[in-house]
């Protein structure tokens, strides 16, 4: 079997693997933030060469909670029962910050959509990550379907989803 990115670097950097059952649901939104992040700016940098400014505020458009928001309602009935349990969790855990351009609901949602990249990503799934990232940017955001593809075209393929159960939500 493949390793994972994370699986690779704690084993780059002689991390001892926790219990991820362990980890509370903000931190893995805040790795979830990240990942999701990297996944963008790489989007967008693949875009073609432009000024740092411009990359910026492409990659800000979609790396925002109103956005991730709407990512997660519109990829929740691709979601696997642990994956909507996780995003929930995430959802419903006590952050003492709030975005400064989003509503508490909106902050609230993306937390659940970053909690559910970052569970995904520990957990060595991230290609199951990209596909649920690619379903959610694939519905009218600044990166279309298109560009997206062409991001990812480098991308390890998603296994298969055969042996999962997806349900509505």
């Amino acid at each position: 079997m493949e390793k994972g990115i994370a699986s690779g670097l704690r084993e780059y950097f002689e991390i001892e693997e926790k219990d991820i059952r362990s980890y509370s649901p903000l931190t893995l939104a805040y790795i979830g933030d990240s990942v999701y992040d990297l996944v963008i700016r790489t989007m967008v940098v693949e875009q073609g060469n432009t000024a740092p400014n411009k990359l910026h505020k492409k990659t800000s458009r979609i790396v925002n909670a109103p956005s991730q928001a709407d990512t997660l309602r519109r990829i929740k009935p691709l979601l696997t029962q642990e994956e909507l349990d996780i995003a929930k969790r995430g959802r419903n855990a006590r952050s003492y910050t709030k975005a400064k351009n989003a509503s508490v609901s909106e902050y609230r949602l993306a937390t659940g959509f970053e909690a559910l990249i970052g569970y995904l990503y520990l957990t060595d799934r991230f290609d199951r990550a990209l596909e649920l990232i690619k379903a959610g940017l694939s519905d009218g955001t600044a990166v279309s379907a298109q560009k997206c593809d062409t991001a990812l075209k480098k991308a390890p393929a998603p296994e298969s989803d055969s042996d999962k159960e997806i349900k509505d939500a």
